[in-house]
């Protein structure tokens, strides 16, 4: 099923939690000289215009990156400034927010000499879209299933590994299909850094998600969701945002938790972060 185009929801609360998350987690593989292959299994465009028919259609940024950008002279967090820094690089008038950067820039954006980056991007039209994108000449983009690319590639030959996985999970199939890629990629590769993000919606398919790997007697597990509203089994669409963290970074936890508690000051009175070692050795 290749209906999903991210576009219609780029820079939603959604996007904040998987890329800060993301983003903390480069900073602190950065310290470390060691070459690193990151492998993005479901890329997207690589960079969102704000003013994009799709975008537009929904404008879920305003509840995400965009009242971030608009407080952003009065936040206090170093890791939540260093994003929306960031952030600001990728517009044309650091200013303005015109643009939303997806993973494949966030990724794109770390690498060094010898860093490597595979993007894989299934959707067509996503793919082209990923084509027309500046990257540097480390980063390959593939027009492939993402998941199978990355079982296929392993092991990588850098030292170290960082793989990020986020499907739209429009098939309930995806959630035992990333189980078992994330299963065998830490078979493969014992160290590897592993980021998966997963909806919360009212009918809970991510506990199918969660449930498996918690059986694969995978270690070293951290689990945040950020909570937009309360569950409502009326309603429809997602009301929170869940990433787990495979083999974090010693650190991780208390700076996220740092600068979620300044996101969802900004996010509204309903809204909530949650984070637990969900798998510790």
């Amino acid at each position: 099923m290749l209906s999903y185009q991210h576009a219609y929801h780029a820079g939603n609360f959604a996007d904040v939690h998987k890329h800060l998350t993301l983003y903390a987690v480069i900073d602190y593989l950065l310290r470390k000289k060691t070459a690193i292959t990151y492998i993005d299994t479901h890329a997207g465009r690589g960079l969102y215009p704000l003013d994009a028919q799709e975008t537009q259609r929904l404008q879920e940024y305003r509840e995400g990156v965009w009242p971030l950008w608009q407080q952003r002279e009065r936040l206090t967090e170093t890791l939540l400034n260093s994003w929306l820094s960031a952030i600001a690089g990728a517009q044309s008038d650091n200013h303005e927010l015109t643009h939303y950067p997806g993973s494949p820039w966030w990724l794109s954006h770390s690498l060094r000499e010898q860093d490597r980056l595979r993007l894989y991007e299934l959707h067509p039209g996503e793919h082209q879209h990923l084509n027309a994108q500046a990257l540097p000449m480390q980063a390959e983009r593939v027009y492939s299933d993402g998941l199978a690319g990355l079982t296929a590639m392993l092991p990588v030959a850098t030292p170290r590994l960082c793989v990020l996985i986020d499907p739209s999970f429009e098939r309930k199939a995806e959630y035992h299909e990333v189980a078992d890629a994330v299963t065998y990629t830490l078979e493969k590769a014992r160290h590897g850094v592993v980021l998966i993000w997963y909806p919360l919606l009212p009918a809970g398919h991510h506990h199918v998600l969660l449930d498996a790997l918690k059986a694969s007697g995978i270690r070293k597990i951290w689990r945040s969701e950020l909570l937009l509203r309360e569950p409502d089994a009326q309603a429809h669409g997602m009301y929170g945002s869940g990433m787990l963290v495979i083999n974090p970074p010693w650190g991780l936890d208390e700076r996220l938790a740092a600068a979620m508690a300044e996101v969802t000051r900004c996010l509204g009175d309903e809204s909530r972060f949650e984070a637990q070692w969900w798998v510790e050795e």
